[in-house]
């Protein structure tokens, strides 16, 4: 196959409408914009526009800000982590290639102490609740801050 026998599924690509070429097109003339008004007009937009009316955007109060500081990790509870073989490295890219985390956030993985921890696990993540600490050496396992 070469790249000039290269075309779109038979039905994918509709033809740009034609419009102003004449009367015989039937959509000539007026352009398919109707008679006069404000829409008819070239360069018209009307998006957000209240007739005057203070419009609803900046009728609403401004709340919030983001913080450019705030860190952003990937949340996993210890009684996620049971469903693991004893004595498993457990890292974030682990996680993710068993599909137990969908994505890594750019700050890492962080351990949240929620529900219970049976088996010995080597916890490797960039934070770990007070929590998750104690419940995983409870189990006889390890933590290391990485990251």
């Amino acid at each position: 196959m070469k790249l000039h026998e290269l075309s779109p599924a038979p039905g994918s690509v509709k033809a740009p409408k034609r419009i102003g070429r004449g009367t015989g097109s039937g959509m000539g003339k007026t352009s398919t914009k109707g008679h006069k008004g404000q829409k008819a007009r070239s360069g018209s937009k009307k998006n957000g526009f209240e007739g005057g009316q203070m419009p609803l955007a900046r009728r609403l109060p401004k709340r919030g800000f983001t913080n450019i500081f705030g860190k952003e990790y990937t949340i996993i509870n210890v009684s996620d982590l049971d469903g693991l073989e004893n004595g498993t490295v457990v890292t974030a890219e682990l996680l993710k290639k068993s599909g137990m985390i969908s994505k890594i956030e750019k700050d890492g993985l962080k351990v949240l102490g929620g529900g219970e921890l049976t088996k010995k696990l080597d916890v490797k993540a960039a934070k770990f609740s007070q929590s998750a600490q104690t419940a995983i050496k409870a189990a006889g396992g390890s933590v290391e801050v990485i990251g």
